[in-house]
């Protein structure tokens, strides 16, 4: 097979006049986008551990023997713009979408204590082994958004030896791929915004696992914490077996896993991206890999690329689509 990257390599992307900078690129798609025409069928199904996870299907109008997972990012949801895009882009090249929702994402609470985090692969595995058990895909490809990036990415690796044969490859975008680095960038005060959201909405899932589980977890002393490092230290490092914030941030950034990836894979990253630092571009480090291409256009955003007058399609959906076809 040709080289897929090819597809995609002179693809270029020009903001909209007026969104020029990458906070304004991130932002806009998020508060003013709309896609209305994506239908979806939810399936819940349940975890080994006696948790559920809620599906969301957009089938297209002809039976499809291709089927694209969407992997949301922090926060967010199947309902989030970014993902209904992307399942409608899919759909419209041919591919079911089966947009998936976290633990807790998917309003309602999950039953166990944990909840998600960048190094959820056994929630992942759980959503493709059942997409693979229909029997009715030949392919099944993954898109990761942010967190859902870095989950794709340890999922490709940690679970390789049991991947199932219709799995073909990967698209990722805006993800942060050395954690801890892009935790230093959100906490930065250019970022505050994008901070306080996070953390207000992470706030409601902390004081619903309170009433929940009275005694097993606080929110007592919430607002002092200012940024990723305080939340993840106080919760989703000890939820979850790791030892503080910078062992999970470790453990679970996508840099540590891309030398060992099998499928074809695809990560953009906009290098105005306000969530991500210098080291989640790592040029060098595949220039020279066959299997993992890195796009980094100038501009983007965090999951933006928004763009006018082709059809209510956004460049990244158009990135994705060209790359699977040539790839998968």
């Amino acid at each position: 097979m040709d080289d897929p990257f090819k597809s995609v390599a002179d693809s270029q992307y020009t903001p909209p006049f007026f969104l020029r900078n990458g906070h304004a690129q991130t932002i806009y798609p998020a508060i003013a986008r709309r896609v209305r025409d994506v239908s979806y069928r939810r399936e819940r199904i349940n975890t080994p551990d006696n948790d559920f996870l809620d599906l969301d299907w957009a089938i297209t109008s002809r039976p499809a023997q291709r089927l694209v997972i969407l992997c949301h990012g922090l926060e967010g949801h199947s309902n989030r713009s970014y993902v209904r895009g992307m399942a409608r882009a899919v759909n419209a090249a041919g591919w079911d979408a089966l947009a998936w929702n976290y633990r807790g994402c998917s309003g309602e609470p999950n039953r166990q204590l944990r909840f998600y985090h960048n190094g959820a692969t056994d929630d992942l595995n759980v959503v493709v082994a059942h997409a693979a058990q229909q029997r009715k895909y030949q392919r099944i490809a993954l898109i990761g958004f942010s967190l859902g990036g870095n989950l794709v990415l340890n999922y490709l690796t940690w679970h390789r030896a049991a991947l199932p044969p219709t799995l073909c490859g990967a698209v990722v975008f805006s993800v942060p791929l050395h954690i801890p680095s892009s935790a230093a960038a959100l906490a930065q005060p250019a970022n505050r915004i994008y901070m306080k959201r996070f953390l207000k909405d992470l706030k409601v899932k902390i004081t619903a696992k309170e009433f929940q589980f009275p005694g097993a977890i606080s929110s007592d002393g919430y607002d002092q914490i200012t940024d990723f490092e305080g939340f993840d230290d106080r919760y989703t490092a000890p939820l979850h077996g790791f030892a503080d914030a910078m062992d999970y941030w470790q453990k679970c950034s996508g840099l540590n896993v891309l030398s060992d990836i099998r499928h074809p894979t695809l990560i953009v990253n906009a290098q105005n991206d306000p969530f991500l630092s210098p080291e989640c571009f790592p040029v060098d480090m595949l220039a020279r890999n066959d299997t993992v291409h890195l796009l980094t256009p100038r501009h983007g955003g965090h999951c933006g690329f928004p763009q006018f007058g082709c059809g209510g399609l956004y460049w990244s959906e158009e990135v994705a689509c060209r790359f699977m076809d040539a790839a998968f």
